[in-house]
């Protein structure tokens, strides 16, 4: 990241600030907007275990970094590859809401409640920490690689029960539109979670565009899994992200076939 774009915004924990900059500077051939961050892959934490290959938005494991510690409520962002037949032993979380996304191939889980499922890029997978629960995840496939994002939301309520929840959103559900697939509880997204946030997924075809207003006291973090695309004439590449606290509209045109995900936090 040049320093044109560094100096224009930073990112903390509790969303952006805004700091002194010429708003219609151009950077890397693009219009830059006074009103989004851009985070770009290149700039994410990596971690190489040879079976998993990991991508960290914000600071996690041997990855720290004090200016990516989260946003709002958004913690955990990996972008994780795994080897066929590998995976996560068994493993403890505590007061955490974790959402598992497939892209690619297949996630096998299993955890302490006794909840065990095989997810696909047609399922949506959360799991409530609460208390303590252990979870163990693998790729099942003896063949194919898996990929998918694993995704943190810190929760409103700590100390609850732990509990896990899947559903099915399909392709069809989520193409070339907004799909809910996680917020609260009342919000008849495909699973619910214990914060004031909501999680947007969509499959857009080349060519194709989505619209989406942040309103005021609210705050976007748009995540790029696959594909490319253009968010206000920005344009991204996978694994790239783009932020905003301040009320505005995102404009999102797919120059690929890509896989988005929106995050809209309290």
């Amino acid at each position: 990241m040049n320093a044109s774009r560094r100096n224009m915004l930073s990112l903390t924990a509790a969303g952006l600030i805004h700091v002194t900059a010429n708003p219609v500077e151009a950077i890397s051939g693009e219009t830059a907007s006074q009103d989004l961050l851009v985070r770009e892959a290149a700039q994410r934490g990596h971690t190489d275990l040879g079976w998993l290959k990991s991508y960290h938005s914000f600071s996690f494991g041997g990855y720290y970094d004090q200016r990516h510690m989260g946003f709002r409520s958004l913690r955990v962002i990996n972008d994780d590859k795994i080897a066929a037949g590998r995976g996560f032993p068994t493993h403890p979380h505590r007061d955490m809401e974790i959402i598992s996304y497939v892209l690619q191939g297949s996630l096998q889980h299993k955890d302490s409640t006794g909840k065990g499922a095989i997810i696909t890029p047609d399922d949506i997978q959360m799991m409530s920490a609460g208390t303590g629960i252990t979870h163990s995840e693998y790729n099942p496939s003896p063949n194919e690689a898996n990929h998918f994002l694993q995704i943190w939301i810190e929760p409103a309520l700590r100390g609850v029960r732990p509990r896990y929840r899947e559903n099915k959103v399909t392709l069809d559900q989520k193409l070339d539109q907004w799909n809910l697939i996680a917020g609260p509880d009342d919000s008849g997204a495909a699973v619910g979670i214990y914060q004031d946030a909501k999680i947007f997924a969509s499959r857009l075809r080349r060519g194709r565009n989505l619209n989406h207003t942040i309103e005021q006291d609210r705050h976007g973090w748009l995540q790029v899994a696959t594909g490319e695309i253009t968010v206000n004439g920005t344009t991204l590449k996978a694994g790239d992200a783009v932020a905003s606290s301040r009320a505005t509209s995102l404009h999102v045109t797919a120059l690929k076939k890509a896989d988005i995900l929106l995050f809209d936090l309290a």
